[in-house]
C-alpha cells in the first residue's frame, strides 16, 4: 500500500508538470506561430537588392537619425534567423522524441 501511494505521488507530480508545460509551450507555440509572417518577411528582405540599398542610404547618412534600423546590420538579423532555426530544429527533435512516447 505505501509503496502504491508513493508511486502515484511521484505520478501526479510529474503530470503536473507535464500539463503545465503543455499550456506553457501551446501558448509560446501559438505566438511563435503568429510571428511567422514576419518571419518570412525578415528572410525574404535580409540579404535582398532592397536591404543593401537601404543599407546604402543608412552609410550616406541618408535615413533619419531617430529611425531603428537594427535589421541593416549583418549580424542581429542573421543571428535571429539562425536562431529561428535552431528553435525549429528543437521543436522538430522534441516533437519526434514525444512521438515515439506516445
Amino acid at each position: 500500500m505505501e509503496e502504491s501511494v508513493e508511486r502515484i505521488g511521484i505520478a501526479e507530480e510529474a503530470f503536473d508538470r507535464v500539463v503545465a508545460a503543455s499550456r506553457q509551450l501551446e501558448a509560446s507555440l501559438d505566438a511563435f506561430d503568429d510571428i511567422l509572417d514576419d518571419l518570412t518577411l525578415l528572410a525574404d528582405y535580409y540579404g535582398s537588392s532592397e536591404w543593401f540599398e537601404d543599407r546604402g542610404a543608412d552609410e550616406k547618412n541618408k535615413l533619419p537619425k531617430d529611425l531603428k534600423r537594427g535589421v541593416l546590420s549583418e549580424d542581429l538579423p542573421y543571428d535571429m534567423l539562425s536562431d529561428a532555426r535552431g528553435l525549429a530544429l528543437r521543436m522538430l527533435e522534441i516533437a519526434t522524441d514525444v512521438l515515439y512516447l506516445v
